[in-house]
């Protein structure tokens, strides 16, 4: 049979790219809503999230900005409402039962801030680590050799015969770190891995995560409000009323002496639909409010007040705290999502 010139046609149109099909993990227009009492909490409000193979990311925010339930749903601990979240060949919003089982053994490892949380109090360290292994069904050898590999990557080679309880509060996490790593995930999520530890010992649970991304080539997020170690990521990511917000980027640059020096940069984040948030202070100075002028330059856009006090009318920034379409020059930034 004759194909019709409209089929013809189509065979010859390229698919549209999947959004973040280079990343490892892609997170478009994710939402998620709780319902309590009649009453619904919009956690996350479409937040997109590029994470590559190999980075190692920092995710800092207020409490209720959406941190910890980004965290739940990469973890398939939770799903999104709406929008769609994939870790690798995963469609994180799609998985069964069985899958998740199968995802949350092989390729994603958590460690959550509660050190009590992450370990079995009456198995030694040594135990602990195997526990995965043991449940994946590895070989006794294999275990044995995995779990002192890992117990050295973690810098707790001597450990291995002690419980929980007679370990510290860091020597928990890193085992606890060496746990989540016991199966080969490709993606760990640490959540506040250093919220009640001191600064050095939180310097000693963040150089296991390093070592981790550097030695395992594991990609590595951490939820974190400790600026030590938001501080010495390469990439740190802001979120704020449910969606990615801003980035800082930490680049080695030489310096005037010839010496490599390592400069942040912030930028704000512009979403698939070209909205940016302005920071409120950068609001304020300029009584920026529902409607804003935008002209575009040769090379970078303006956006000033309307001059009219903001009154009446739909402006053009949405009026939803002081997101800006198409673009900003709130800070300087990167064009696409996170």
């Amino acid at each position: 049979m004759q194909r019709s010139i409209v089929e013809e046609l189509g065979d010859r149109l390229a698919a549209p790219e999947e959004f973040g099909s280079e990343a490892l993990v892609a997170c478009d227009a994710v939402v998620r809503i709780f319902r309590s009492g009649g009453v619904e909490v919009q956690a996350l409000q479409g937040l997109d999230l590029l994470v590559h193979a190999g980075e190692m990311v920092a995710v800092v925010g207020a409490s209720g900005s959406g941190k910890s339930t980004l965290l739940r749903i990469l973890s398939a601990a939770d799903a999104p409402s709406a929008g769609r979240v994939r870790v690798g060949r995963w469609d994180l919003g799609a998985l069964s039962a069985r899958d998740r089982v199968a995802y949350r053994r092989t390729v994603v490892g958590t460690v959550r801030q509660q050190t009590a949380r992450n370990l079995v109090p009456y198995l030694t360290a040594r135990q602990n680590v195997a526990l995965p292994l043991t449940l994946a069904g590895a070989p006794r050898r294999q275990r044995a050799a995995r779990v002192g590999e890992l117990l050295d990557l973690v810098g707790l080679a001597d450990a291995g015969g002690r419980r929980p309880g007679e370990l510290s509060g860091g020597e928990q996490q890193r085992v606890a770190i060496a746990v989540a790593l016991a199966n080969g995930p490709r993606l760990l999520l640490a959540d506040e891995p250093t919220g009640e530890l001191d600064t050095a010992t939180g310097q000693q649970v963040f150089d296991a995560l390093r070592a981790a991304q550097r030695d395992a080539g594991t990609t590595v997020v951490v939820v974190t409000h400790d600026p030590t170690v938001s501080g010495q990521v390469e990439r740190t990511v802001a979120i704020r009323d449910g969606r990615t917000s801003s980035e800082v980027l930490r680049r080695p640059r030489p310096g005037d002496d010839g010496a490599a020096a390592v400069v942040a940069e912030e930028y704000a984040v512009m979403d698939r639909a070209g909205r940016v948030q302005v920071p409120r202070e950068y609001r304020e100075a300029l009584e920026l409010t529902r409607r804003v002028r935008l002209q575009l330059e040769a090379d970078h856009v303006t956006l000033r007040p309307d001059g009219t006090g903001g009154t009446g009318g739909t402006g053009g920034s949405g009026g939803d705290g002081g997101r800006a379409a198409p673009d900003a020059p709130a800070r300087r930034r990167r064009h696409g999502a996170a």
